[in-house]
Order: structure tokens, then C-alpha cells, then sequence
């Protein structure tokens, strides 16, 4: 079941997934080589707690902390512990807040000090990739739509796309229909209409897709241990351009600066 949201619910969740990206920036202040996963997340927790929100993920299906760091070949889903950043990590930071019954959610990877520049290019990449992904988000289109725009842009460079995990609805869950995955082919899967409200969160990989489990029941790594960038966005469908409710806006400018 697609739930179709009024225009004062996207506004709600537009809310939630702006302080997503507020909070993301208040992490990016302190992403450095030596602090721990767990600062992190004690620094994002405040944050969202201090504009009257709560944290999206704490106790989500068991889930114990308020971000999902994941370090290097880590994908997604990484728990926040007493690993300390090194130079040359990449570090992506997925979020998610609730607030007024609505959730928002977002993702961002970011690098630590001196990165390879093949890493840097598959960051690079997989962000662009996002955003071709939201291209296609519009009324008209198909599910297939998004995923084969995602597809299109990091298959040339040999990247794996994860297929396991995918983007999803937002709303007053978490994780809603329809499910968005990373490919696809044109034409094909949900329609997409005004009202929908999704997250697209493309994970591509350095290496093969292929990807496991640890031993955590959370953490899921690359198979070949090559690291894994991930970038998320939630949007709602609009009828002649997305609409991007969460923003990486505030995240560039502590980057930039």
C-alpha cells in the first residue's frame, strides 16, 4: 500500500528532513582523524533532541544508536562504537528524524583527511548518481525510471551497485512502499504520482555489488572489502521537477569552508 501525502504532511516531513541535513552538518564539523563513531553520534543525538525531535533510527527495529556510520568497505547500517577515524577513511553517515509523527531521512558520505582519488571519484560519482536518480522522479514516470538513471551513470565506470538494499516511502514509518531500487529498466515498476514521498539512496561500490553481513546483525560490508560510497535524499514527486525535501546544503558549506 502507497500512502499519498497531503501537502501539510510533505511540509511535516520536508521539516524532519531539513534538520536531517542541520544535524548532518553539526557531524561534518567534527569528522577529523581521531574522533570515535561514537562522539558522532552523541553529537547528533543532542543536536536533533535540541529541536524538539528524536532521533529516527534509536530502537528501530532494535537499532542502538542515533546515526549508522559506516567506515570504508562498510555500506550501510554500521553501529556507532569506539573506532576512531583515520586519515584517508570515508565515512558515510546516514540519519534519520522524527518529528510532528513524520520521519526524515538522509545520507551523506564524507571524507577523512587525505583521500585516494579513485575513492574521491566514486564519491563523486555516486552523489552525481543521486541526483540523475531524482531527475526521473517525477509525475509520469516509473520506479524503473529512477534505478535506470542511477544505473546508467556509474556502470561505465565499473562500480557495483548494491541490489540488496534499496531507497523506500517516508512518511509516518520509516520505511514505507514503494520500494526504489538502485537500477533498473525504463518504463517499468510503480507509477509515480503527486503525493509520493520517497528516499532515493544510492550505495555503489569501488568493487563487485556483492555484499555481507557482520556478525553485529547490522553492519553490512562489501564482500570484497572495497570501499562503498552512499548519498541519500528524500523528495516528493512533483509534476515537472522533484521536489528535494531534505538538503546538503548546510553540509557543503562547513565542507567548504
Amino acid at each position: 500500500m502507497i500512502y499519498l501525502k497531503t501537502e501539510e504532511e510533505i511540509q511535516l516531513i520536508k521539516k524532519s528532513s531539513l534538520l536531517v541535513g542541520k544535524t548532518l552538518a553539526e557531524v561534518a564539523r567534527h569528522i577529523k582523524p581521531g574522533v570515535t563513531t561514537l562522539e558522532l553520534d552523541g553529537i547528533a543525538e543532542t543536536c536533533i533532541r535540541d529541536h524538539g525531535a528524536k532521533p529516527g533510527f534509536k530502537g528501530y527495529r532494535g537499532f542502538p544508536a542515533t546515526l549508522c556510520v559506516s567506515v570504508n568497505e562498510n555500506v550501510v547500517h554500521g553501529i556507532p562504537d569506539n573506532r576512531r577515524l583515520q586519515d584517508g577513511d570515508i565515512v558515510s553517515i546516514d540519519c534519520g528524524v522524527l518529528m510532528d509523527e513524520y520521519y526524515g531521512d538522509s545520507a551523506f558520505t564524507f571524507a577523512v583527511g587525505n583521500v585516494k582519488p579513485e575513492v574521491l571519484v566514486l564519491m563523486k560519482t555516486t552523489r552525481e548518481a543521486l541526483y540523475k536518480g531524482i531527475e526521473q522522479a517525477i509525475v509520469g514516470k516509473r520506479i524503473g525510471d529512477i534505478g535506470n538513471a542511477i544505473q546508467q551513470h556509474v556502470s561505465p565506470m565499473g562500480y557495483g551497485i548494491v541490489r540488496e538494499l534499496i531507497g523506500h516511502g517516508v512518511g509516518k514509518h520509516l520505511h514505507e512502499s514503494p520500494d526504489v531500487p538502485n537500477y533498473g529498466k525504463k518504463g517499468q515498476g510503480v507509477l509515480l504520482t503527486e503525493g509520493m514521498v520517497i528516499a532515493i539512496e544510492p550505495m555503489i561500490n569501488l568493487g563487485k555489488r556483492h555484499i555481507v553481513q557482520e556478525k553485529d546483525g547490522w553492519t553490512i560490508r562489501t564482500l570484497d572489502r572495497k570501499p562503498s560510497a552512499h548519498y541519500e535524499h528524500t523528495i516528493a514527486i512533483r509534476k515537472d521537477n522533484a521536489e528535494v525535501l531534505s538538503s546538503f546544503e548546510e553540509i557543503d558549506i562547513v565542507l567548504n569552508n
